[in-house]
């Protein structure tokens, strides 16, 4: 798939419309739909342009572009000379036409990456930062089920779930779309350059945001509409009370998407969020099959959601095999171990610190322990 040809006058005219302050993406699209492209805008009289929308929209529009406009333009042109980078206007045809159906499509993305997985059906899979052993490896099979279904997964390269997600799909058969709320030529966080890298070559990255913006926090509840606008369905992971992804979740709602929960320990923190969703009306999975079926997808033959090989549990000792079993698939506290195992402190410790240098536990922030994931 390719990007409509531009000349130098029309991409100056999308990029002064997108960066004009005050111009609001829903407003921008009923004066294009009224008058036409960009360049058209700009002959239209104030009244003209007020009439279709408001007064505060129509100076937004015919505002002169600032200072920082024509070193804006050169970036872009010198971003555009380079392999695989594009950008989409709401008139482009490879523009994803998921995101056509939202009342506020950006004007321009900026896209690194495959042009056509814009126009595969996706899913996303969403959920903290903080995830825990258990999350990440559920986020990785899911988004690995669901790529080798031919879907592709919709992430937003965060810490966690996010990049669990995006390695899942990688690994299928499909591949992963990543929504960021930097600039298309930042990295954030700094550590999934490498991540970012792959998904560039095998995959997406889209961005709304002027080229060289920084992570902001406001930034991120307007990505999250982009990562429910292109999916068919959103997959919460794991999320806290207060977390970013139920955002996600809210806003495929009512943009008519479907939204699914994975449920967990009623005493984890990390599960809170995933059953809030359930009980407003989030469909409950269980497995990759879940979400699949409810989509309408064939679902295929895939490796089950496990946490380790089965020879590797064999071979342990027939007393760590049972502390694993007490430990379960939820993070635990080392009194709640002693209880179930009726181990004396010193030889549970002992025995959790064994399975900690094994591969098999993992010690988490405030001294809970989890099984360690082998995906």
């Amino acid at each position: 798939m390719r990007t409509l040809p531009m000349t130098d006058a029309e991409l100056a005219a999308w990029l002064r419309l997108s960066l004009a302050r005050g111009l609001k993406p829903a407003a921008l699209r009923a004066l294009l739909e009224a008058f036409g492209l960009p360049d058209a805008l700009a002959g239209q009289s104030f009244d003209a342009l007020a009439a279709i929308t408001d007064e505060a929209t129509a100076r937004a529009v015919l505002a002169a572009p600032s200072p920082e406009f024509e070193k804006q333009l050169g970036a872009v042109r010198d971003w555009l000379e380079r392999p695989g980078n594009a950008v989409l206007t709401l008139s482009d045809p490879a523009y994803p036409p998921a995101l056509l159906t939202m009342s506020d499509p950006p004007p321009l993305l900026y896209v690194t990456g495959r042009l056509d997985l814009l126009h595969t059906r996706s899913v996303a899979v969403v959920g903290s930062r903080s995830a825990t052993p258990q999350g990440i490896e559920d986020a990785r099979c899911f988004a690995r089920a669901f790529s080798d279904a031919s879907l592709a997964v919709v992430s937003g390269l965060a810490l966690g779930i996010d990049a669990a997600a995006h390695r899942g799909a990688l690994a299928g058969r499909g591949s992963t779309i990543a929504v960021i709320g930097t600039g298309a030529d930042v990295v954030y966080p700094a550590a999934h350059h490498q991540l970012a890298h792959e998904i560039a070559v095998a995959g997406t990255i889209v961005s709304e945001w002027p080229l060289g913006t920084s992570a902001r926090s406001a930034h991120f509840p307007q990505r999250n509409r982009l990562i429910a606008g292109l999916s068919s369905g959103v997959l919460i992971v794991e999320a806290a009370m207060r977390s970013g992804s139920l955002i996600t979740a809210r806003l495929a709602n009512e943009m008519g998407r479907d939204v699914f929960a994975i449920p967990g320990s009623i005493h984890a923190p990390l599960a809170r969020g995933c059953h809030r969703m359930i009980k407003q009306g989030a469909k409950l999975v269980e497995t990759p099959g879940d979400v699949l079926e409810e989509l309408g997808c064939p679902v295929p033959v895939t490796l089950p959601v496990s946490l380790g090989s089965r020879s590797s549990f064999a071979s342990l000792p027939p007393q760590a095999r049972r502390l694993l079993d007490a430990l379960g698939h939820s993070p635990t506290s080392l009194e709640i171990l002693a209880m179930r195992t009726e181990m004396e402190e010193a030889s549970l410790q002992g025995m959790l610190l064994q399975l900690e240098l094994g591969g098999h536990v993992t010690v988490l922030p405030g001294g809970r322990f989890a099984r360690a994931s082998h995906g």
